[in-house]
């Protein structure tokens, strides 16, 4: 068994403003983190509008296709971008984790970590938002059930912002579960502990600014690692934002890389107690550069580890 990586080109031609964090520079920090490392490479395929049809409606896909420019860039909102070279790379990132979940659950990688841009954890189901466009992490997690059979699915969110499209998309669905941690108050406002979804399936673990990662670590072991026991997932999927790192520019958490080394070994632990193993983890946020590549490297060093092992 291995670990898999995949990732597509296009998400180097996504292109934002100058200035915008969410910036092409974060592919080849991120990927050029994983250099030389023990990974299986894997091109990522483009979604198709089936895969799409399971977290948004066909009005909502057609809108931004309608809306892909060919020449220009162009703001779907304040903080949210397309260009000439986005439809292809958003396209990529659903196709991404839905081809990890695939070589998952055929055996062919013990886990993925799926490195793209940009992040899909804000896209709500007809809003795009927050840098994010379709919901990557969601569609992967309603292929799992609908195409792979699977009776539950769990995804866990550390990145910094709340993943509030995730939990739109899947709160409703008993089948799947949902935890984030996260800084409150901040973008995009959501995120209570008072929020548990629908069938009592969604953690929200907000988190005070200046929190280090004692408080991150204790969070996770009291409020989100005993609800994902309890639920008992067959697959785990990971949003794995880097953007609550100490030396990150949009938030003011201070995690450093061996938080993010703790959270994906005590994610493995219970993937290997619980379902074979198996892990599906997907880049969101993370906006230094150095903090980025730094982080990407942690996380994935265990990912290649527990997939060798």
């Amino acid at each position: 068994m291995t670990t898999a990586l995949i990732t597509h080109p296009a998400c180097e031609r996504h292109a934002t403003p100058s200035g915008h964090p969410e910036q092409i520079a974060r592919m080849p920090a991120a990927l050029g983190a994983l250099e030389g490392k023990d990974l299986l490479r894997v091109e990522a395929p483009m979604a198709t509008d089936a895969d799409l049809l399971r977290v948004h409606p066909q009005r909502y896909i057609d809108k931004i296709r309608a809306l892909a420019p060919r020449d220009e860039t162009i703001a779907l909102d304040g903080d949210t971008w397309m260009s000439p070279g986005s439809l292809e790379a958003v396209l990529a990132c659903v196709g991404g984790c839905i081809r990890g979940v695939d070589m998952v659950m055929a055996g062919e990688a013990r886990n993925a970590f799926v490195g793209m841009r940009p992040p899909g954890h804000h896209a709500e189901r007809e809003t795009p938002m927050g840098f994010c466009v379709f919901g990557s992490v969601a569609a992967a997690a309603k292929h799992a059930l609908e195409v792979h059979g699977l009776s539950r699915v769990a995804v866990l969110d550390f990145d910094v912002h709340h993943g509030n499209g995730t939990q739109d998309l899947l709160e409703s669905d008993a089948r799947c579960f949902f935890a984030s941690s996260h800084q409150m108050p901040l973008f995009p406002g959501t995120g209570h502990a008072h929020e548990t979804g629908g069938h009592n399936n969604v953690v929200n673990l907000p988190l005070s600014s200046g929190a280090r990662g004692d408080v991150f670590r204790r969070g996770w072991e009291r409020e989100i690692f005993p609800a994902v026991e309890r639920f008992e997932p067959e697959l785990i999927l990971v949003s794995a934002g880097f953007d609550a790192h100490a030396a990150d520019p949009l938030a003011t958490l201070n995690l450093v890389e061996e938080d993010f080394a703790w959270v994906t070994e005590a994610i493995c632990d219970l993937a290997d107690e619980l379902c074979e193993g198996r892990v599906v983890s997907a880049l969101e946020g993370g906006y230094d550069l150095r903090a980025l590549a730094a982080s990407v490297a942690a996380h994935v060093d265990v990912l290649i580890a527990r997939g060798s092992g």
